[in-house]
């Protein structure tokens, strides 16, 4: 009983979990009050409206939540949470980005010696494959009925089922099943191959590597499935064609190896390999200068305001309340035009920032205090990070709604879901 809900559980998780969280997602238990707090106060004297229950709505309130839950990690990511440290984050640079990328998430003080290091990439890990029998175009083989086969994948068994049709041909079963496995989120993703008029299902690992305990990323058979069984021999299924590999590679001439192509160095470095050094020079990994940091850092705001503006507006036409979040966001935005324009920080006609490099480059070489010259982006980038969590506590404020009732000011009650009507605003799938 107890591994069948296991099962159940890690099937929601990581089908419906929330995607691309950091670690400015993580909060403590007193985070965690201070969000149900606010969600209280928030609604204590909100009036009573009719929920909005249309599919689109849901999209769109879960959507606006999460886009701006991006934006507030994107400024936070440049030290926002932190005044002294806005903008202020270095970043880092290497000799070859077609071979290996960085990203510095260290901490760094001012005068202390700048971190660098040398990498060598001999192998990137690999993902495994499983690659199935080409088969002719025509009627399937296998008595028509329900079969199914077992995964078998990080610890965790997964049955897959699938009916076979008098009229089904290979190809139509195959297509099939790759659109089964490529959706069920376990971690595979199937594709059909075709050569001289006959089709392969092929399975691959999203995951790389091995540790030292696997000998496998997944498994497939059907020797004890539910149904009936064949059709793992028939397919082909359980043939690895290609195993999973680790990455090799040297840092500062010592030999190491990942399971991933993206791992952490020295608690200061994200890197992301890319390929192998074709000439074997090695890749050179360390700091921007100050100034560098910063043009990286002002693009990296803009970028991250640009992304919320772009993404809300395209309910605009659907979602008639979508243009308050918008305007919210421009107005901030428009209280600094005057000033940002010294600085190359331009606004256009849609609400978005354009900058222009060379006045950027300017103002960043200029003889001032940088930390006077780029004051005003700082105030913008904290009204931001107070907008954005306006906007992620409470997305249904942007949602049309009928209001049934106005509460009693003297007698009113709080109601703490209200603004989390979906699951998918949940804030405990963060923390």
């Amino acid at each position: 009983m107890n591994a069948a809900l296991s099962t159940v559980y890690n099937h929601y998780l990581t089908t419906y979990a929330p995607k691309g969280t950091t670690r400015y997602d993580a909060h403590k238990k007193s985070d965690l009050k201070g969000i149900y707090d606010s969600i209280v106060k928030l609604n204590k004297e909100s009036p009573w409206y009719l929920p909005a229950t249309g599919k689109e709505v849901q999209h769109y309130a879960i959507d606006l939540k999460e886009n701006a839950r991006n934006l507030h990690n994107t400024i936070a990511s440049l030290g926002g949470l932190d005044d002294s440290q806005l903008l202020s984050k270095k970043t880092a640079y290497t000799s070859d980005e077609e071979i290996v990328s960085a990203t510095f998430v260290g901490n760094y003080t001012p005068g202390m010696p700048s971190p660098t290091f040398t990498m060598d990439i001999k192998e990137l890990a690999t993902p495994q494959e499983n690659m199935g029998r080409f088969l002719d175009k025509g009627k399937v083989s296998l008595p028509a009925g329900t079969y199914s086969f077992d995964v078998a994948i990080n610890d965790m068994n997964y049955e897959f089922q699938f009916s076979i049709s008098e009229t089904d041909t290979n190809q139509s079963i195959q297509e099939r099943l790759a659109r089964l496995i490529s959706t069920s989120g376990v971690g595979l993703k199937g594709k059909v191959l075709e050569t001289d008029g006959r089709t392969s299902l092929t399975i691959r690992s999203e995951s790389t590597g091995l540790s030292e305990q696997q000998k496998y990323i997944f498994n497939i058979s059907d020797e004890h499935t539910s149904k009936a069984k064949g059709a793992v021999e028939y397919f082909g299924l359980d043939y690895v064609s290609h195993s999973a590999s680790n990455a090799r590679f040297d840092v500062n001439g010592d030999e190491r190896t990942s399971t991933s192509n993206q791992f952490t160095v020295g608690k200061m470095f994200d890197v992301t390999l890319h390929s192998t050094n074709p000439l074997g020079i090695p890749v050179t990994i360390g700091l921007k200068n100050d100034i560098e940091s910063l043009t990286d850092n002002v693009l990296q705001l803009a970028n991250g305001y640009n992304e919320f503006i772009k993404a809300t507006s395209e309910y605009i036409n659907t979602q008639p309340r979508s243009k308050h979040a918008i305007q919210e966001i421009s107005s901030i935005a428009t209280r600094y035009q005057t000033a940002f324009q010294s600085m190359g920080v331009n606004l256009t006609q849609d609400g978005t920032i354009e900058i222009n490099m060379s006045d950027l480059g300017k103002s960043i070489a200029s003889d001032e205090d940088i930390a006077d010259t780029f004051g005003t982006l700082k105030e913008f980038s904290n009204h931001l990070i107070q907008k954005s969590e306006e906007i992620s506590l409470n997305p249904m404020n942007y949602v049309e709604k009928k209001i049934v009732a106005y509460k009693n000011p003297g007698r009113s009650f709080a109601n703490p879901y209200v603004t989390s009507a979906y699951s998918g605003m949940m804030f405990n799938g963060y923390c």
